[in-house]
């Protein structure tokens, strides 16, 4: 019996962000497997930069689970993960947050890591997420980009490569044996930045959907 989709949700309001996240995760569609499907917050914020964004997409994010029973699991496509304790507590599916998974992804790949963040505001709040999954130690460090980028332009064009590929070498230069991407936003510059960089680069969101693939899979077999 083929699983419900698994239910990749943009709490912000670009659908440029959702159609990268479609290319992102367009190697996942397999016949027989579970369904990827990604969906835009419409009326969601443009970008989840505060703590008010995050605590706005985090009831949003709670509506679109409670209206999409039928999805077999469940993906926060930002990397603050709005909404994920307020998520679990309403299904019994499984809900991945995108920090988690990419973090515990690079840990996998790497002994330190390093995260590029979109903004300098918001290191502290990732940062809280670290100690609560107990992995701070192992940070290499966090940059932000040096620019006015939005999460819808993070992940395209010259300008914004630049930008991740100057954090990335600061991070490279703190021992970063794995780089996360901090904004599910910049998954359209993942494999380019990689193969420059010469360190393993995590697009958070192929990491959370890789989970969830993998968990409705075993529960098929």
């Amino acid at each position: 019996m083929t699983p419900g989709p698994i239910l990749v949700i943009n709490p912000n309001s670009s659908q440029v962000v959702t159609e990268g996240l479609r290319k992102a995760l367009a190697g996942f569609c397999h016949p027989g497997g579970p369904e990827i499907e990604c969906l835009t917050i419409t009326h969601g914020p443009p970008g989840v930069v505060t703590q008010r964004d995050v605590d706005e997409a985090g009831l949003n994010t709670a509506a679109v689970i409670e209206a999409r029973p039928d999805a077999g699991a469940y993906v926060l496509a930002c990397y603050s993960q709005p909404g994920l304790d307020l998520a679990r507590s309403i299904t019994g599916r499984p809900v991945y947050g995108i920090q988690d998974a990419g973090v515990l992804s690079a840990l996998a790949l790497a002994d330190l890591f390093g995260v590029i963040a979109v903004a300098q505001s918001s290191i502290p709040r990732h940062l809280r997420n670290l100690r609560r999954l107990g992995v701070d130690h192992r940070l290499a460090g966090e940059v932000a980009l040096e620019g006015n980028v939005s999460v819808a332009d993070s992940g395209h064009g010259e300008d914004s490569f630049a930008l991740l590929l100057g954090a990335g070498e600061k991070l490279k230069a703190m021992g970063a044996g794995a780089i996360v991407l901090g904004c599910a936003g910049m998954s359209g510059h993942r494999k380019r930045l990689e193969e420059v960089l010469g360190v393993q680069v995590v697009d958070p969101t192929q990491a959370a959907v890789a989970m969830a693939f993998g968990k409705l899979v075993s529960e098929g077999l």
